[in-house]
This record gives structure tokens, sequence and C-alpha cells, in this order.
């Protein structure tokens, strides 16, 4: 007896996208789900926490609390940057578009926005240096041509490597967001 509730890989229904009557716009949401190499790559940094702190609690009950301080400051730190690896990406709200990065967040009102457009460009694979050929969704803000937004979102980067449909279908929300709320 299949179970399409259960799992994660279900088809992408129609019927996802429709508001409830309780949806809250004016909170901040992923128009996305993270991709698995996002969520693996925080998997991982999470178990590495956890053997860290369990080392930090035996070097706690066999040495020095200094040195159990150290290894704890260190599972925390590595506990933050999962979440903040987690936390990456673009976010949307009826008051206006956030990119998060591992270390900054810009945040744009749809008032300051003028387009929000796909483009095909090279873009960066998996964030390192290295670039490819793929689309990339820009934000182009009114009044400031000459500065670059770094991409909301690309085809090659954590969350929608191998993941065209996704991609194309995050790429329309942002797109229906900016041209629902930046007409204000």
């Amino acid at each position: 007896m299949p179970l399409p509730f259960l799992t994660a890989d279900r088809a992408f229904d129609a019927t996802d996208d429709v508001a409830l009557p309780h949806d809250d716009r004016d909170l901040w949401r992923r128009p996305y789900r993270p991709g698995p190499w996002r969520v693996g790559v925080g998997a991982l940094m999470l178990l590495l926490a956890s053997f860290v702190l369990f080392a930090a609690v035996i070097i706690a009950a066999t040495d020095s609390p200094s040195a159990a301080g150290v290894v704890f400051a260190v599972a925390a730190v590595v506990i933050a940057c999962a979440l903040r690896l987690l936390r990456m990406g673009a976010w949307v709200s009826a008051h206006g578009v956030r990119h998060v990065s591992f270390f900054s967040t810009r945040t744009v009102a749809w008032q300051q926005v003028a387009s929000v457009r796909t483009v095909q460009q090279p873009v960066r694979w998996l964030g390192l240096p290295r670039t490819v050929q793929g689309q990339a969704l820009l934000l182009v803000r009114q009044g400031r041509s000459g500065e670059t937004f770094p991409p909301l979102l690309t085809t090659h980067n954590a969350d929608f490597l191998a993941r065209e449909e996704a991609f194309d279908r995050a790429a329309d929300t942002v797109e229906a967001w900016a041209d629902e709320y930046g007409r204000g």
C-alpha cells in the first residue's frame, strides 16, 4: 500500500502552491525545499558536532574543565556553521526578498526591486571558484544599475544541482512574489 504522504520525493502537486486561509504572508519563507547537497553537508556537520560533544564529555570527566570548555566551544562553532549553512538561500515575504549567504544577509524591499529575471550565464558550481554555464535568478534594484547583487538562485548551487525543475519552480515562485508585491 503506497503512502505518498510519508515520502519527501513525491511528485509536485499543483495544489501545494495554494495559500491556506491562515497563511501569513508577512513571515519570511523559503519558496523551495533545501537541496540534497545542502542538507547532506549540514547533516554531516551535525554528526561531526555530536562526536565532538561526546569527546568533550569524556574530556570533562577525565581531564581539566578548561580543555573540555575548548572542545565544547569547537562543537558550538560547528553547530552554528551547520545551522547557518541550512539557512542560506533566498527568502521572501510581503516585505521583500532576502538573500542569506554564509557571512551576510541582504534584504531588499519589493518597492526597490525593478525586476527579477532568469538569465543564462556562467555560475559558480556549489559556491566554489569554478564556473559552469547555467541559469541564475537575478534581482535588479531600481536606480542602481551599476551595483551588482549576487544571484538569488543558480542551477548549480547546493539547492538545485541536478534539479532543473526545482530551480524553474523556485524561480517562477520568486518572480510571482515580485510581480504581486513589487507594484506596491
